[in-house]
C-alpha cells in the first residue's frame, strides 16, 4: 500500500494539472459510477489526508479515491497514449491541455463536499498536514501510548493512531528507533516514533524517491527495508525478514537483529 508521501506527491500532481480548469471529459469505468458525467464541471482543487485523495469539482462536489494496494493516478498531455493498459482504467479526467487517469482505484465516492471530511473523521492526525501543530503531535503521541502491550510495527501502521506511514516507513522507524518492531509501544519513546514519522514523510514528500539513509543512490535509500540480500546499511549484518499482524493486514517486516534489539520471530 502506498505511503503517506506518495499520496500526497500525487495529490500535488494533480491540483497542478487541473485545479482552475474545466473538464472536458469526466468519466468513470466503475460500477456503482458508470452514469455519471462530469463534464462541463470545474476542478476546484485536488487535497489529501494521509493516504486519501480528493478532488473537488464545482456543484459541491467531491471525488474521493484510495490507491489501495495498486492504484494510481497518472497525468498526460491531451491526446497522449497513456502507458497504463486502458482497461485498468477506472476515472478519466481531461481538460482541454491534460488528460488525469485513475488507474486500478477500487475505492471510488462521489459525495457532496461538506460531507468529504467524515470519511477521514476516524483518521488520527495526518503527518503531511500543512497546518501540523503540538498539538496533533501530542494527539498522535498519546494515541499510539494508548495501548502499551501492542507491537509497535502494528501501531504504526494504524491509520487512527497517525496518518500516513506505510510498511515501508513503519520498518524503517524501527530501525532508526533501534527497537525491534515487535516490541511493545511502552519500551519506547513514542513521541520520538511521532517526530521521527513526520520527519521522514516530509523529507520524501516532493520526489518519487523515498529515502531514509539519506543517500539518493539506488541501493543505498534504506537502512533494512527490503535489503534482505544485501544486508544492513549500517552495519552489514544479515537483515531478516517475518510477516507482522494478522490475515489482510499482514506486513513483510524486514529488521536487523543486529542494530535492533527485542523479541522478533525464530527462524
Amino acid at each position: 500500500m502506498p505511503e503517506g508521501d506518495t499520496v500526497f506527491l500525487a495529490g500535488k500532481l494533480l491540483d497542478k494539472a487541473l485545479a482552475g480548469k474545466t473538464l472536458l471529459r469526466g468519466e468513470f469505468r466503475h460500477p456503482a459510477l458508470a452514469t455519471v458525467d462530469l463534464s462541463g464541471r470545474d476542478v476546484l482543487g485536488v487535497g489529501t489526508v494521509g493516504k486519501h485523495l480528493f478532488t473537488r469539482f464545482s456543484g459541491d462536489l467531491t471525488l474521493h479515491s484510495h490507491l489501495r494496494m495498486d492504484g494510481s493516478w497518472e497525468i498526460y498531455r491531451a491526446g497522449a497514449k497513456w502507458r497504463t493498459p486502458a482497461h485498468h482504467a477506472r476515472v478519466v479526467l481531461a481538460t482541454a491541455d491534460v488528460q488525469a487517469i485513475g488507474f486500478r482505484l477500487h475505492d471510488l465516492e462521489l459525495v457532496p463536499s461538506a460531507e468529504a471530511h467524515d470519511l477521514v473523521a476516524h483518521l488520527g492526525p495526518d503527518l503531511l498536514d500543512p497546518q501540523w501543530t503540538d498539538e496533533h503531535a501530542a494527539r498522535a503521541t498519546a494515541a499510539l501510548g494508548a495501548e502499551p502491550d501492542r507491537e509497535l510495527g502494528e501501531a504504526l501502521l494504524d491509520q487512527r493512531i497517525m496518518a500516513g506511514v506505510g510498511n515501508l516507513y513503519k520498518v524503517e522507524i524501527c530501525f532508526l528507533l533501534g527497537v525491534s518492531p515487535w516490541t511493545p509501544v511502552s519500551e519506547v519513546d513514542a513521541a520520538k516514533a511521532v517526530a521521527l514519522a513526520r520527519k521522514l514523510l516530509l523529507a520524501n514528500a516532493w520526489r518519487h524517491e523515498q529515502v531514509t539513509t539519506g543517500d539518493l543512490a539506488r541501493g543505498r535509500r534504506t537502512w533494512v527495508y527490503e535489503r534482505s540480500r544485501s544486508g544492513c546499511f549500517r552495519c552489514g549484518a544479515r537483515v531478516r525478514v517475518a510477516g507482522q499482524g494478522d490475515g489482510v493486514r499482514r506486513r513483510p517486516t524486514w529488521f536487523c537483529p543486529r542494530c535492533q534489539p527485542g523479541p522478533h520471530p525464530e527462524d
